[in-house]
């Protein structure tokens, strides 16, 4: 009985892996207002109630990756060692390479810079991206409070938690600036770790001596 659980999760998986890759093909070769569910579904040589079963919406077709990326980020940070904090638990994680900041396959770089265009010239994907990266600090947030024992009326777990993913999303802009104004790697990535450094560290000094207006008004 339990193989053949298994052997279902595993298909269930692969299913939906495979609308998710085709869905990102349509919509890096016609945006993704162009592209329908329906066209995905029969690319994908499924039904359109298939794609919704594991995708509540079109958006979510896009995005499906980034469930693991908050998975990851937040057990990078729940199991980092005595005497690490959770910032440079964060730190670590968004500065290690992934994604468009690994590859080294031109086609497949380029791939992902039309996928940057497509988020760019999409009100909807932006919208959502945004709605999912608040969702990233609530997440965040919550084992921030766990950690410290913080009183769930407390602001500071959700405070430090925007901050912390506030670098995060500057890193996102800056790496699509980038790619659109033609830069690839190995110098993206390398100016892309080189912003999150300087950022984190920024961070991790605390804001006190931030832009401290002098007597000039600068």
């Amino acid at each position: 009985m339990m193989q053949v659980q298994g052997l279902r999760e595993r298909k269930k998986a692969e299913t939906r892996q495979q609308i998710a890759e085709t869905a990102r093909r349509l919509f890096g070769e016609r945006g993704f207002e162009e592209v329908t569910v329906a066209e995905v579904a029969a690319a994908a040589d499924v039904s359109e109630a298939t794609v919704f079963n594991y995708f509540p919406s079109k958006e979510d077709l896009f995005y499906s990756g980034l469930e693991a990326f908050e998975t990851a980020m937040l057990a990078a940070i729940r199991e980092r060692a005595p005497g690490t904090s959770a910032l440079a638990a964060f730190g670590r994680f968004v500065t290690e390479p992934r994604g468009m900041l690994a590859s080294k396959d031109p086609e497949l770089i380029d791939r992902q810079a039309a996928t940057t265009r497509v988020i760019e010239e999409s009100p909807s994907l932006l919208a959502r991206e945004e709605k999912i990266l608040a969702g990233f600090v609530d997440s965040l947030a919550e084992l921030l409070r766990e950690d410290t024992g913080a009183k769930p009326e407390e602001l500071e777990p959700w405070v430090l938690a925007n901050a912390m993913m506030g670098v995060h999303r500057a890193l996102i802009r800056f790496s699509r600036r980038e790619v659109l104004a033609g830069t690839r790697n190995p110098q993206l990535s390398r100016r892309v770790r080189a912003q999150a450094k300087r950022s984190l560290a920024s961070l991790g000094r605390g804001l006190d001596s931030y832009a401290v207006r002098d007597d000039a008004g600068l």
